[in-house]
């Protein structure tokens, strides 16, 4: 069995959002968690840094799992609506990312 891919990102956060962004994750649909298991996602967190507003994003995908339909499904986009105006966001609403490369590993 091959081993779950790693993803690392970065967002922005927009300033005087931090406490919302929070909240909203901290109420996080149910109907989105599903989703997001359901496409192979697990270990997933959201890290911020306080000066940058940066949020560094990492999850594991498992094995033989996609998350390339995500975008087109209708819950995704709901939160993506319901996210954008608290980040920066690409058009559609999709939060802008920037893929990280992992240049260090300790098991």
């Amino acid at each position: 069995m091959s081993a779950a891919t790693t993803r690392a990102f970065i967002m922005q956060l927009k300033a005087g959002h931090v406490d919302e962004y929070k909240r909203r994750h901290d109420a996080i649909w149910p109907e989105l968690a599903d989703l997001l298991r359901d496409s192979g996602i697990h270990d997933y967190s959201i890290f911020l840094d306080e000066d940058t507003l940066q949020l560094f994003a990492v999850l594991k995908l498992r094995p033989g799992h996609t998350v390339a339909a995500l975008p087109d499904h209708p819950v995704m986009r709901r939160w993506w609506d319901h996210m954008a105006p608290l980040m920066e966001v690409e058009p559609g609403n999709r939060p802008r990312e920037r893929a990280l490369k992992r240049v260090f590993y300790l098991e």
